[in-house]
């Protein structure tokens, strides 16, 4: 065991965030902490690393255990570079390497006694130096920093001038390299792209240390945790499984704790009944008998009620009216951003009532051309048609379509100046604002309180046409999850970034990746997606070989599915051809055993028919291992 907490208690004013909570880590376990913002997650984690104190409780770590904590903001302050920031984690390697050049060159000019001890130093130095890695160790940085997300030409800049999350991903890269014997992460993948979430992925789940995980990222959660911590209305539950299993076990638990509530609230009502008619009887012997059953109620340990799964925020999203067929025609786009041109001559279209995910790596250009469609940005070239009705409603990851200076209500009166107070609190109501928080500032809100704001002027704008960028930024999963039912339900049309895997798999029907400045198309899921891309590379390779064919990552839609049901064909065919081929060697097999029967052996009539079928099954089996060879050309 690495790390045990003891009956952590912890209150802030009147809200009583942990409630006497006791778990603990072992060797190379991966725990994900979860629940609701504003559950005490961070809170938790601040505890176990000292960075603020518990009421009551203990936090005990095993003798000689080294921790190392990412927050959620990093205020990264140094005048190294990138790499030289890394490179400082390194320091002992750094300094051995400059005592190892040293000594070569004492060495030179010493002789007798004096070279003697030198090579014995030189010989311990340069154990210590391999027992470190050292001659790996540039090499461990650059593949750490790629693994991240930066690329060779961003080593060189100096953190002063990073932004808020390449400083966050920086301070990532120098804790991975450290390799302390826990790594506790708050929110590791919120400034990561789709390739870094992956990597970081398979970069924790060969950890040899432990891992305590604060996320809302339920793809990787389900990928990585083996113990789910939850913490629900204070209290801190431990289940062993990743996020899926935690989510039945929890459902399971749910269920018996609301029936064992349910039953309790029966019991209690039928004995005050009881009591009231035996205090109606007005006799001393039924007061005595109701008297006495109001000291065992008063004993009676009484359950409180389970919290329900969170429904309390109500997102409805309902078009006005219905767009024509052809809602969006994208044809020749092209954009430069900072002089890096982030595509170019891209054409795609989207269609009524199709849900399309825009996935790709950071800085290609997801949100530019959001943008663009909504008119906040020119674009370099191209046309964008929208189709007949079509009405967009906008979600901005940034916020900027939110005012900072009004207050909640004035967002929404003013936008919809139609809606009667009454309506307007309603509304706010719906997405967890009462009371005075409709008058609170927008600039005064938290990210995930300015989401939902977002999330409420989207669903009153009844538009059928939906452009979310990252939409799930900041929202808790219980949000989350009311999103992705929301969308489900919705009629209209859906056009999204994100880089949330799980709700693209539940939301998304195709899958547009930005590459190479480019769009590749996928019909399918974000799992389909990954199934899809190496079979489709081969595809892309061909045609773009071809001088008479256009790329494959310029075919439009149409032509990429026709593309991708090509591969499934052949998928189809190679595994019937490679059940055929099975089937029929067995046969092969069978009539070999027959022919060495005795029986057999000395009847020629039967022998001579054994081998004539013999020779037909051969013959196929021929034909069929030449086409399984074509077939598995292009698998």
């Amino acid at each position: 065991m690495i790390l045990s907490c003891s009956n952590i208690d912890k209150t802030f004013v009147d809200n009583h965030v942990i409630k006497n909570a006791s778990f603990h880590i072992e060797d190379s376990e991966k725990a994900a902490i979860v629940g609701i913002n504003g559950a005490g997650k961070s809170t938790l984690l601040r505890i176990i690393t000292g960075g603020l104190p518990a009421d009551a409780g203990s936090v005990t770590f095993a003798k000689d255990t080294s921790f190392g904590y990412l927050a959620q903001h990093q205020a990264v302050d140094s005048e190294n570079t990138i790499f030289g920031e890394l490179l400082t984690v390194k320091q002992e390697v750094l300094d051995l390497e400059a005592a190892i050049r040293q000594t070569e060159s004492d060495m030179k000019n010493a002789s007798g006694g004096e070279l003697d001890a030198l090579l014995k130093k030189y010989a311990a130095m340069t154990h210590r130096f391999e027992e470190l890695n050292g001659y790996a160790c540039k090499s461990e940085i650059t593949g750490i920093l790629k693994g991240l997300g930066f690329q060779e030409d961003e080593f060189d800049k100096k953190i002063a001038t990073l932004s808020g999350g390449q400083k966050t991903r920086t301070a990532l890269g120098k804790l991975l390299l450290q390799k302390p014997d826990l790594i506790m992460l708050d929110e590791p993948t919120n400034h990561l792209d789709l390739n870094s979430i992956a990597w970081l992925e398979t970069y924790l789940l060969n950890y040899k240390g432990a891992v305590i995980i604060v996320s809302h990222d339920r793809y990787f959660l389900d990928r990585i945790a083996t113990k789910i911590i939850e913490i629900d209305n204070g209290v801190v539950s431990s289940f062993n499984g990743n996020y899926s299993d935690y989510a039945v076990q929890k459902e399971h638990l749910r269920t018996e704790q609301m029936n064992a509530y349910l039953n309790q609230q029966r019991e209690i009502r039928h004995q005050e009944e009881g009591i009231d008619k035996l205090m109606q009887f007005n006799r001393e012997k039924s007061i005595r008998r109701a008297e006495s059953r109001e000291k065992m109620l008063d004993k009676l340990e009484r359950l409180e009620k389970p919290a329900e799964v969170r429904d309390d925020m109500k997102l409805t999203l309902t078009p006005h009216k219905t767009s024509g067929s052809d809602v969006m025609q994208v044809e020749g786009l092209s954009k430069k951003f900072d002089g890096q041109q982030l595509f170019e001559n891209v054409s795609f279209e989207i269609r009524r009532g199709e849900h399309v995910a825009i996935i790709g790596d950071n800085g290609t250009g997801k949100t530019t051309l959001l943008k663009i469609i909504n008119e906040l940005v020119p674009m370099d070239s191209g046309t964008i048609r929208l189709g007949t009705n079509v009405e967009i409603g906008y979600y901005d990851q940034e916020h900027h379509v939110l005012h900072m200076d009004k207050t909640l209500f004035e967002e929404i009166s003013d936008d919809y100046p139609y809606l009667t107070n009454t309506e307007i609190r309603n509304t706010l109501a719906a997405f967890l604002f009462t009371g005075e928080d409709v008058f609170k500032k927008i600039s005064a809100l938290s990210g995930g309180e300015r989401g939902r704001v977002s999330l409420a002027k989207l669903m009153l704008s009844e538009a059928n046409f939906l452009i979310l960028d990252e939409p799930t930024n900041h929202l808790d999963i219980t949000s989350k999850e009311i999103l992705e039912t929301a969308l489900n339900a919705y009629e209209g049309t859906v056009l999204y970034v994100s880089h949330d895997r799980y709700f693209i798999n539940r939301t998304a029907g195709r899958i547009l990746e930005l590459t190479h400045q480019q769009f590749v198309n996928y019909i399918g899921n974000y799992d389909y997606y990954l199934e899809k891309k190496e079979l489709l590379t081969p595809v892309s390779e061909t045609a773009s070989s071809a001088a008479e064919e256009p790329s494959a990552q310029k075919l439009d839609w149409k032509q990429q599915k026709e593309n991708q049901a090509l591969i499934r064909k052949r998928e189809n065919d190679l595994k019937k051809c490679e059940e055929k081929i099975e089937a029929l060697e067995t046969q092969s097999a069978a009539l070999d055993d027959e022919m060495a029967k005795p029986e057999i052996a000395t009847n020629s009539a039967k022998l001579q028919e054994i081998a004539g079928e013999k020779e037909r099954i051969t013959a196929e089996l021929e034909a069929l291992y030449a086409r399984w060879e074509a077939l598995s050309e292009y698998h």
